[in-house]
């Protein structure tokens, strides 16, 4: 497929958006592994513009890249705009795909980029309206009950490092290996793990007054 076809699908999911859907917490997604063979086949037929083959493509990572950017984003909008613009990047960019990593590997760390760029460009958006509406808003603070474990957890989540927080998101709720982890995210195995376990003993240490009351 040419830039120009992907070109002039932005701003629309090219691609059947129900097809998306949002994670259900009881399970995990594990796509069966495609081999080399299959990734380069596919690959050659899609920049042939073979509407199927793109179709096959999309379907193969659309629910595991759907699940990861969601986790990450925690919102199901940003998760829908993230997943539309991680398929038009790699459309985009499958002429440049080398194969030294596997395809769901390369499309996934497409993925977490565009999700946490978008975050980063959300942050800065708010920080700005935090601070016009400071001092209008503060005078109306009003005492909020203590938050139950659940969304004392997630708000846990949301405050490690981003470093911490993708890997802890990537292993204990999605069950990516420290392999798959390193080949995404372009670090070693041991660093995962590292950020790995650092994220959970700041989770503990943060969850650890909810605990004793």
């Amino acid at each position: 497929m040419n830039r120009r076809t992907v070109a002039s699908r932005r701003g629309r999911n090219p691609f059947d958006p129900f097809r998306v859907r949002e994670p259900t917490p009881d399970r995990t997604l594990r796509l069966p592994p495609r081999s080399p063979v299959d990734d380069r086949l596919l690959i050659a037929r899609v920049q042939a513009g073979d509407a199927s083959a793109e179709r096959a493509l999309y379907d193969a990572h659309v629910d595991r890249v759907y699940r990861l950017v969601y986790r990450i984003a925690g919102d199901p909008d940003q998760a829908q705009d993230y997943t539309q613009e991680t398929f038009i990047r790699a459309f985009s960019g499958l002429a440049d795909f080398r194969g030294e990593a596997a395809l769901a590997t390369w499309i996934c760390s497409i993925a977490v980029s565009v999700a946490l760029n978008g975050l980063r460009r959300g942050k800065r958006l708010r920080a700005r309206e935090v601070a016009l509406d400071e001092a209008a808003t503060a005078a109306a603070a009003v005492r909020v009950a203590e938050p139950d474990l659940r969304d004392r957890l997630a708000r846990a989540i949301d405050d490690l490092p981003e470093g911490y927080r993708v890997v802890f998101l990537m292993h204990d709720v999605e069950g990516y290996t420290h392999e798959e982890i390193g080949r995404t995210l372009g670090v070693q195995p041991g660093t995962s793990k590292a950020q790995l376990s650092r994220a959970r003993a700041k989770l503990r240490r943060t969850l650890a007054d909810f605990a004793r009351g």
